[in-house]
């Protein structure tokens, strides 16, 4: 149900948006400028659409970036399995990629519009959704209102609250209770995010798990891969990845520690933004090592001791080919980035102390041994050492972060079984 009256936050907010809007021609022109938007598709941020709606009954999924998306795809394919249209929404360049590669047939992709009222109006006037599902924590206040004003039933799934998310809500009591009064079920990936999504106001919660854990394990390319293993040729190699401004030159003073220890030495960088390639490329080159960009197509050769991994959707490859992997976003404060694929594939994983965005998948590595962390780069230096020297070592962490990925699995299953009530309400109103 719709609150009569919205918080004055929440008023103000949709007033300063509005007025906001004249602006947008200049916000994208910037973010093309950055690499932040595609210019054949900038239209889709002010709710104009190339695409027809498809007929019939129409899920929508928002995601805000790849992890979001990835851990919704699972759904999207059940979704779109039962004959039921789906509409994926996200907001970054390297999701809308992705989307091409994994979204199934029956679903398509647009950019999310603009928070302003007329281009949130404009969006949901063409694509008209019966159902709207909105991944972890995007909660925008002009599409969820707009959406709920219009009778769209509202679940939030997959949904998580950082510590820092939660204490910034808590000064805005009346608007978090307000916008999250407008879904009618919230899916939480654990009991503390249950916990703060009831005290902060959600009506109704379950606890169903996380879906990333339920996410199939990356593919790899079959010939990139075997090119990529036999350009290595055997020698040691360690990887970096979704590192954040900061962790790439740590990562490099560690490769020039280790690398008289351990002739031979390739490190591969993937930034988290693949933008940055470039700028890892100087950093390395500024410390006299040897770096080129897979972007430019280039495979290393004997003399590479870093390899910049600045391409998008590869990281299946980077895990496969790389034994020990440290994970970016977390030797500085940006909250750590998802581990699951990583023990997926087999590798043995070190993270830095920042990791409040999967603080209790973190904690339970660890508690297994599966993963371990480290809070600089002398100590990333000699855990990498160590497992470099000790296969058996370094196997068991291996091991261990597989096995405590796969037992916390489930979340799918159980998103599945909250979902069906709403899936089968649409298929009786459409039959």
């Amino acid at each position: 149900m719709v609150p009569e009256r919205l918080p004055l936050a929440l008023r103000a907010y949709r007033r300063l948006a509005a007025a906001a809007m004249p602006l947008a021609p200049l916000l994208a022109s910037g973010r093309i400028r950055r690499g932040k938007e595609l210019p054949e598709r900038v239209n889709e941020r002010c709710g104009q659409a190339e695409l027809l709606r498809p007929d019939g009954p129409l899920v929508w999924f928002h995601a805000a970036s790849v992890g979001e998306l990835l851990a919704v795809v699972p759904i999207v394919e059940h979704v779109c399995a039962r004959g039921v249209a789906v509409l994926v929404t996200s907001g970054t360049v390297t999701s809308a990629q992705l989307a091409e590669w994994r979204l199934p047939a029956g679903a398509v992709h647009q950019f999310s519009p603009y928070d302003a009222p007329r281009f949130v109006t404009r969006f949901l006037d063409h694509w008209r959704p019966n159902l709207a599902l909105f991944a972890e924590s995007d909660l925008w206040p002009n599409l969820i209102v707009a959406a709920a004003e219009r009778g769209i039933p509202l679940i939030l799934v997959n949904g998580r609250l950082s510590e820092r998310s939660f204490a910034r809500w808590r000064r805005l009591p009346r608007s978090i209770r307000a916008l999250l009064g407008h879904f009618d079920l919230c899916l939480a990936q654990s009991v503390t995010d249950a916990a703060r999504y009831g005290e902060l106001g959600a009506p109704r919660i379950a606890t169903t798990g996380n879906l990333k854990l339920d996410v199939p394990a990356p593919p790899a390319d079959a010939e990139a891969l075997a090119s990529l293993g036999a350009a290595i040729n055997g020698r040691p190699v360690i990887a970096a990845a979704s590192t954040h401004p900061g962790e790439e030159k740590i990562v490099i003073d560690v490769h020039r520690r280790l690398r008289e220890s351990f002739p031979g030495l390739i490190t591969l960088v993937a930034p988290r933004h693949p933008e940055r390639g470039p700028g890892v490329l100087e950093i390395a080159s500024a410390a006299g090592l040897n770096a080129i960009a897979r972007s430019d197509g280039d495979l290393p050769d004997d003399g590479t001791e870093i390899y910049v991994a600045d391409t998008i959707g590869e990281l299946g490859i980077i895990y496969r080919v790389a034994p020990v992997v440290f994970m970016g976003g977390s030797l500085v404060r940006h909250g750590g980035q998802n581990p699951i694929e990583a023990a997926k594939l087999g590798s043995a994983i070190l993270h830095g102390p920042h990791v409040w965005n999967f603080k209790d998948l973190y904690a339970a590595l660890d508690r297994s041994e599966g993963a371990a962390e480290v809070s600089d780069a002398g100590k990333l230096t000699a855990r990498i050492g160590a497992w470099l020297e000790d296969r058996a070592a370094r196997q068991a962490a291996a091991d261990a972060a597989l096995r405590t990925v796969e037992a916390l699995s489930g979340a799918r299953s159980r998103t599945l079984a909250a979902l069906e009530p709403y899936l089968m309400q649409l298929r009786l109103e459409h039959r």
